[in-house]
């Protein structure tokens, strides 16, 4: 396998700076000024290298020279899998700003010794999905990352949050050769070492931005430690998470209760219950919930007492499975509900007229159900807009049916006629009053009340439906018998 220099070489190679003309071959001595630098002897600041099979670093020297301007670097579907290497391949890019690692398997233990006196000042993005990093690996990075902004955790298996394992233990019962039989899943950790409160610990405050997309975690206890970690966290897209609700509440007493429940130091918790569901998101400004299991309305009314949170994403919940409200009224009720939110589901801005006809809306919903099933934001939106009158049902369709007057010859009569039938079934439905077949049949409708002002109208198109003639009572449908062309043989 390639290491990053050869993978490097492959693509930004030296070409040749020689003349391959031929006076022979041209005739005509040409001569062209070629610079003495050779191209490329610098890569470019932005360096992709996806795909590439690279699983090491190559020569270091070599790397200053040629990758000591870059800034983003982006090495995914490498094979890189030991952090000797990857650290080898980033100290020599002083200037790196975005880093890419997503889908190496980088499972392996990470000795704290490796990041001795290094720190990556200007680093504001790393991206780590799909890498299998442990969380004591990941504490060990955010230590060197003073300037991160944005964290890329999706797709790495995670079912719980560990942010402070570093923090909290103090004693010497978890060693470097201990890491690696544990890896994998973060076991518990079997210290006597005190716990420290998980909401104190705001060690990564520049931190602004988290993708943690299709992790197994469920609990939004889990996804607070997030929050705590995080403390000036303002977007945290957590889509295609198995969340099942953002009770606080419920979701610790489910992990107590659970006979195959562990509580472990890893957890990093004090013993004490967060206060509410964004007790940690207290500037979380964007929030992504697509594909979660959330399943009440509980939990949007829960997002409401979010402080700052203007944006968000709430799209192919369990709540909307039972397709019980179209798409214009789930809009309606969750715009009603999130008083806070700007931007729903994407889109533009929630206008002012849009809002106050979702919160009608929302009222008219609830007020002829029972008192008991009315949420509170029922009665806050009464207060605002008082006690509405229901609409009236303005049904727009035509009749049903309708009482014609049909004539055939000198025969006349008047009969109901359904007028969501076609004009070929009609026919066939008269065939006995006319006598003859519908084959043979012309039917002409007059309008009552356009008699005198223009004469009959043919009803030509067999599938077309009777009422889009606009038939009422009192109408007239005339039958007349087709008279067939005689053309001559030749």
């Amino acid at each position: 396998m390639p290491t990053l220099l050869e993978a490097l070489e492959q693509k930004y190679g030296e070409s040749s700076t020689d003349s391959e003309g031929s006076e022979e071959e041209e005739g005509i001595s040409v001569a062209i000024y070629v610079p003495r630098k050779p191209p490329r002897m610098i890569v470019p600041s932005l360096l992709v290298l996806n795909d590439c099979n690279i699983a090491s670093a190559g020569d270091r020297q070599a790397l200053v020279d040629k990758c000591s301007g870059v800034e983003e670097l982006d090495l995914a579907k490498n094979k890189l899998e030991h952090w000797p290497e990857v650290f080898s391949i980033l100290k020599q890019m002083p200037q790196l700003k975005f880093v890419n690692l997503s889908f190496n398997q980088l499972s392996s233990p990470l000795k704290s010794e490796l990041l001795e006196d290094t720190q990556w000042q200007n680093l504001r993005n790393l991206v780590l999905n799909s890498t299998q990093v442990p969380w004591r690996n990941v504490q060990h990075i955010l230590n060197h990352l003073p300037r991160l902004e944005e964290l890329h955790l999706s797709l790495n298996e995670y079912d719980h949050v560990n942010l402070c394992s570093e923090c909290c233990c103090e004693c010497n019962n978890y060693g470097a050769d201990d890491v690696e039989e544990d890896r994998a899943n973060d076991d518990i950790l079997k210290c006597s070492c005190p716990q420290v409160d998980y909401k104190k610990k705001h060690t990564h405050t520049g931190i602004k931005k988290v993708h943690f997309t299709g992790n197994p975690i469920s609990k939004w206890n889990e996804v607070c430690k997030l929050g705590y970690g995080f403390p000036n966290l303002e977007l945290l897209v957590v889509a295609d998470c198995p969340i099942e609700s953002l009770d606080i509440e419920n979701g610790e007493e489910n992990s107590e209760t659970n006979p195959n429940f562990v509580r472990s130091e890893s957890e990093c918790e004090s013993g004490e219950r967060a206060e509410s569901p964004h007790d940690s998101f207290r500037n979380l400004k964007v929030l992504n919930l697509n594909s979660t299991s959330i399943s009440t309305w509980d939990d949007i009314e829960r997002l409401a007492k979010f402080p700052n949170l203007h944006y968000l994403r709430i799209q192919g919940c369990r709540l909307w499975e039972s397709h019980e409200y179209t798409e214009h009224e789930r809009r309606q009720l969750l715009i009603a509900r999130l008083p806070n939110v700007e931007i729903l589901n994407g889109g533009g801005i929630i206008e002012a007229d849009e809002r106050e006809d979702a919160e009608r809306a929302f009222i008219r919903y609830y007020m002829d159900k029972p008192e008991s099933e009315r949420p509170e934001r029922y009665f806050d939106l009464v207060a605002v807009h008082g006690k509405l009158d229901p609409l009236v049902n303005v049904d727009l369709r035509p009749e049903k049916r309708v009482k014609v007057t049909f004539t055939c010859g000198n025969n006349s009569e008047i009969r109901s006629l359904d007028v969501y039938r076609t004009v070929s079934d009609l026919k066939l439905k008269l065939e006995a009053f006319a006598g003859f077949s519908a084959s043979n049949m012309r039917l002409f409708y007059v309008d009552k009340d356009l008699r005198d002002h223009q004469g009959p109208e043919e009803m030509r198109y067999p599938h077309k439906q009777l009422y889009s003639y606009n038939i009422q009572s009192g109408d007239e449908i005339i039958i007349d018998y087709k008279v067939k062309n005689k053309r001559e043989k030749v």
